[in-house]
């Protein structure tokens, strides 16, 4: 049913992330799918990396930890945003897209009073994505 699976991750806070990630390596085993991670980060320094290239190792080192988990390939995207507030959205979409994905699986938080007002990162691509968005809270 699903051939390519995208997982968005921040690594920043990857210990939250757990539920989606079984999920997610879950559907892999059971359909067969490829997997991708795709992270964004900021082309400025940050806590996870100095550089973009620095970033990029975190995440290879992320995806690699996934590929044992899962027992199967686990392929990192790094995305580098110029501005993350305002782009987040727009690239987790295209790259879902550049990657052929047939199914993303996102985790979420518990929606609260901000969310009314702004939206959430999962509502914003499970509104407007062309592939399925399985949000995970």
């Amino acid at each position: 049913m699903f051939k390519t699976i995208v997982i968005p991750v921040d690594l920043g806070h990857a210990d939250r992330l757990e539920k989606a990630l079984g999920v997610a390596g879950d559907l892999a085993a059971q359909y067969d799918a490829a997997v991708h991670v795709v992270g964004v980060a900021p082309e400025t320094p940050h806590a996870l990396g100095h550089t973009p290239a620095e970033y990029e190792a975190r995440l290879r080192a992320f995806a690699a930890d996934l590929s044992d988990r899962y027992g199967r390939p686990v392929t990192p995207h790094p995305v580098i945003a110029t501005d993350l507030r305002i782009d987040l959205d727009a690239l987790l979409m295209k790259a879902s897209d550049e990657l052929g994905a047939d199914l993303v699986v996102m985790a979420s938080h518990v929606p609260g009073f901000a969310e009314y007002i702004f939206g959430s990162n999962a509502g914003t691509l499970a509104s407007h994505a062309k592939m399925s968005v399985f949000v995970v809270r």
